[in-house]
């Protein structure tokens, strides 16, 4: 997996997200903080669209906290953002420990 392929999953995410939360009226962190303490949905046809919007969230979060990483790591590497920012830039296929 590269820098790229995780900003892409994000965006892509973050797409599926926001239909959701355009669709229910709240954030997904809101949503997924009463999914996660056992609130069900008062509606059965809302179950599908529930468990696909909650797993979106979860994929999201694990894709944002390995950019959190690779980002520091590139940060690390780099004298500065701009020398950071000139690798990701060339949209160079920087490798991402899973």
């Amino acid at each position: 997996m590269t820098l790229d392929d995780i900003l892409y999953d994000m965006y892509t995410l973050q797409d599926e997200m926001r239909a959701y939360e355009r669709k229910y009226g709240v954030l997904s962190e809101t949503f997924y903080q009463a999914y996660q303490a056992g609130e069900e949905p008062p509606d059965d046809l809302w179950v599908r669209d529930w468990t696909a919007w909650a797993s979106a969230y979860q994929i999201w979060l694990r894709r944002h906290e390995q950019y959190r990483v690779a980002i520091q790591a590139l940060r690390s590497e780099s004298q500065s953002i701009a020398q950071m920012i000139e690798r990701t830039a060339r949209h160079e296929p920087i490798p991402i420990a899973a």
